[in-house]
């Protein structure tokens, strides 16, 4: 084996490992949901973009599709149940009128997947099959790496990080990179082309971050939820006047 399938192959578990913490890292996001009980100024469509973006690829990795791919419909396998398990906790936290945008969009993704799947296996074969579902794997890549745009937006207008969470960014970069090496290694435009996208995505959001973390606003609110979260667990008390009021309530 010489040097380039060594790296390619290295950067193939590399970028496994950097996607699963990808895939992982909302989890400090959806237990802040679970607990408020609100999904606030989150938003739901980069989980449906995810979710969309893991059972095509997965689709695209599999043996009758692309051969030699399992390091890629394996890591996506995985994504596509955890990202389930997201927009599940998101549809029941969220309002009513953004859950009805939330069905709509999961609807059409859902249906988006089942047409390529359809078409690809009853339609077109070898070559032919490849490309097409290759295509459609590089198309809702790079519209699930793009999804955060709006979140950036929001950074950028309050001036503040708190709806982008660092980890998340930090693992869409490192996710992004390693598969665009793997991809331009393993001469696959399909991967290479959507995760080098992905990575300079990554590094905006990243720098936004460097920008932003230590804004006035940034610390107000690590300040408020600190203080909430010492409450909650009995860290520190409600000031004297709310303790005279619930009394007198």
């Amino acid at each position: 084996m010489d040097a380039v399938h060594v790296l390619h192959f290295l950067f193939g578990i590399f970028g496994n490992a950097t996607g699963l913490f990808l895939f992982l890292a909302p989890m400090v996001t959806f237990r802040r949901i679970i607990r408020n009980k609100s999904t606030e100024q989150f938003s739901g469509i980069p989980y449906n973009m995810t979710l969309l973006n893991c059972l095509l690829s997965a689709w695209y990795g599999l043996p009758f599709v692309s051969p030699n791919n399992m390091l890629v419909y394996s890591l996506n396998g995985t994504g596509a149940v955890l990202e389930t398990v997201y927009v599940v906790i998101f549809l029941i936290f969220a309002p009513k009128k953004a859950k009805a945008k939330m069905l709509s969009l999961l609807l059409v993704l859902v249906s988006v997947f089942a047409t390529v799947a359809l078409v690809s296996v009853l339609a077109l074969h070898g070559e032919k099959r490849k490309l097409f579902c290759g295509c459609a794997a590089t198309v809702f890549s790079i519209c699930m790496y793009a999804s955060p745009l709006s979140v950036m937006r929001l950074v950028i207008r309050t001036k503040s990080v708190e709806f982008m969470p660092f980890l998340l960014s930090l693992f869409v970069f490192l996710c992004g990179t390693s598969w665009f090496v793997f991809g331009l290694l393993g001469r696959d435009p399909f991967v290479a082309v959507p995760n080098g996208f992905g990575c300079g995505l990554g590094a905006v959001q990243l720098i936004l971050y460097a920008i932003y973390r230590n804004s006035e606003a940034s610390r107000t609110r690590r300040e408020e939820q600190r203080k909430g979260a010492a409450v909650e667990t009995g860290l520190e008390k409600p000031k004297q006047g709310n303790a005279e009021e619930a009394a007198h309530a």
